[in-house]
């Protein structure tokens, strides 16, 4: 029986796997501002911190329309490269570009918290910047998504995208060059009150770029599943 429909299209790890985040973020909903501080990426010298945070914080989102944009990205770019590598290759995969994506990001909180040791600060300054380290906390499926978005360009680099509001059709090696380079700039611009983890992104893309990389460069052959 032919499937039909967007469900049909949908390979199942994307499916799972915006499901999982669908109702994880329903669950922050009923569980408040503790859901993250427990699970939500922290910098490492913050009170929250915790390991498994590198993970957990890909499952999150700060808002309706930031699960939105993450899924459908996942839904659009993801499918394809399940359908070419097989349902544990593609969840690998993805799994190692959102961790690649936390290191970037804990990483940019290094430098932009550089010389600050908490040990070394009053008390009155230590829950100051305690307090920041907290609101700054990172969430979001982008650094995973993004390294998707690069192993697509690089496998299928002129495959035609329209990218709103552009209102003709772009190669994908460009557009997600493109897209690439404007977290780029907007991490290193610094624009006041953009609360977007341009690093992190970034951090995901690279990661999935060098792995997609090296595999065509060992020509490496996987079982489809």
């Amino acid at each position: 029986m032919a499937n039909h429909g967007i469900l049909g299209r949908t390979t199942p790890v994307v499916l799972n796997l915006i499901i999982i985040n669908t109702i994880i973020f329903l669950a922050q909903g009923v569980m408040g501002d503790r859901v993250f501080d427990l699970f939500a990426l922290h910098h490492i010298q913050s009170e929250y911190f915790r390991p498994y945070q590198l993970l957990t914080h890909m499952f999150m989102h700060g808002s309706f329309f930031h699960l939105l944009f993450n899924m459908f990205a996942l839904w659009m770019f993801g499918c394809n490269m399940e359908r070419l590598w097989g349902q544990k290759k593609f969840l690998i995969f993805y799994f190692i570009c959102g961790f690649g994506a936390a290191i970037a990001q804990l990483i940019n909180y290094g430098f932009d918290y550089a010389g600050i040791n908490p040990g070394q600060l009053d008390p009155r300054s230590y829950d100051y910047i305690q307090q920041v380290w907290r609101n700054n906390a990172t969430v979001g499926a982008s650094g995973a998504i993004m390294g998707v978005l690069a192993a697509f360009g690089y496998t299928y680099p002129n495959v035609q995208l329209f990218i709103m509001p552009i209102p003709f059709p772009i190669k994908a090696k460009w557009a997600i060059i493109g897209i690439i380079a404007l977290d780029v700039f907007g991490g290193f611009s610094n624009t006041a009150n953009d609360n977007v983890a341009h690093f992190a992104h970034v951090g995901g893309a690279l990661i999935g770029f060098l792995i997609v990389w090296y595999w065509n460069r060992k020509n490496k052959h996987w079982r489809l599943m």
